[in-house]
């Protein structure tokens, strides 16, 4: 993480870039290490520090160059490792260009894996939410080999067959109500079609079972 200083008007300036490892090309996620780096900073200094295109600038009167150089070193070490640092939901979403929903069906189903939860007080209030982070490497790698495509295929299909598994059951029921089949309870051991290995699963799960 390299930082460009200046002195420009009566102004000094510090500029770090963010590198693609950290940011993983998302602008959710630069925001979200802003606020990270932002809140390391003394109060009154917050302001000073802005975020453009990934960049990262610190700003400040020529006249306050000791507050600068502090402030320009808290900046400099709370960006050490930050590539390392969990991507929150939001920045998942925007990484993998992905849907809430999706985030959670595939971190319940395991898919997408958890590094951990964290807990956070909302500004203004007593309530905590609590939601999971994930390992920017993992999700690195989801990104590079296309994960989310094949997530995505997978789920179709499995709507596709539960859609399937529906119609035929509910035809299975329409004829039984119609008395076109025997009910289960009115079924006959010597009815020819429950003499045929798999024919109480067939019916009960249909062909795709």
């Amino acid at each position: 993480m390299t930082s460009v200083p200046e002195n420009t008007d009566g102004e000094l300036i510090e500029t770090w870039s963010l590198p693609y490892p950290a940011t993983l090309g998302s602008s959710v996620r630069s925001k979200g290490i802003f606020l990270e780096v932002r809140f390391r900073l003394p109060m009154r200094a917050r302001k000073a520090l802005a975020v453009k295109a990934r960049q990262l600038t610190l700003r400040l009167p020529a006249s306050e160059a000791e507050a600068f150089r502090n402030c320009s070193a808290k900046v400099s070490a709370a960006l050490e490792g930050i590539e390392n640092a969990p991507a929150l939901p939001r920045e998942i979403e925007d990484i993998l260009g992905i849907k809430a929903t999706e985030r959670h069906r595939w971190l319940k189903d395991g898919r997408l894996p958890s590094a951990g939860t964290r807990t956070v007080k909302l500004r203004g209030r007593t309530k905590k939410i609590t939601f999971h982070v994930f390992d920017p490497r993992v999700v690195e790698d989801i990104l590079d080999r296309d994960l989310v495509a094949q997530w995505r295929e997978e789920d179709a299909e499995r709507a596709a067959e539960n859609r399937r598994r529906a119609v035929w059951k509910a035809r299975l029921t329409r004829s039984r109500n119609k008395g076109e089949l025997p009910k289960p309870d009115e079924q006959q051991p010597d009815d020819e079609r429950f003499q045929l290995r798999g024919w109480a699963e067939f019916e009960r799960d249909g062909p795709f079972g």
